[in-house]
């Protein structure tokens, strides 16, 4: 693990960090009535991650998310698939829009569409690549680290082993 530059870094990095997943929730959420959705809220935090790898390394990103990148790709994959799917049931149509409003009392109207859940589904996929390529990315740093140490410690300076 590589030391950590500066405290000031630390601190913006965090704040930044936190502001952009939040943003990204909210590009998700108010993609389907505005512009944003699944693919660009999906991007905003795998800049989070991107930001994250770039100070921390493999190791911040594996902190910040202690979860496989498969379990986002494979549940954003099934999760837009029977969305796109159920429109057969509603619509008669893949990917049909059907949409639902229920009364809450003192809350009114919800009102939901299905491109939330499909929109759920993007920004998982979008997500789990990303963190499949810096994870990957991460893993050729570490094998050269550690190669780097191998050779420290066995005298050789110039790397070359020969």
């Amino acid at each position: 693990m590589r030391p950590r530059p500066s405290t000031v870094l630390d601190t913006v990095l965090d704040a930044v960090l936190r502001t952009a997943l939040l943003f990204s929730l909210f590009l998700l959420f108010a993609g389907h009535n505005a512009p944003g959705g699944g693919f660009v809220g999906g991007l905003t935090a795998a800049a989070a991650l991107v930001l994250r790898y770039a100070a921390e390394g493999s190791e911040g990103v594996d902190r910040l998310v202690p979860y496989s990148e498969n379990v986002f790709l494979g549940g954003g994959v099934v999760i837009a698939t029977l969305v796109g799917l159920g429109g057969f049931g509603w619509a008669e149509a893949f990917l049909g829009s059907a949409k639902v409003e229920a009364s809450v009392g003192v809350l009114g109207t919800l009102k939901a569409t299905t491109a939330l859940p499909f929109d759920i589904g993007v920004y998982l996929v979008v997500v789990g690549l990303v963190l499949a390529i810096l994870r990957a990315l991460g893993g050729e740093a570490d094998e050269r680290e550690d190669l780097a140490d191998q050779h420290a410690a066995l005298g050789d300076t110039d790397g070359g082993g020969a």
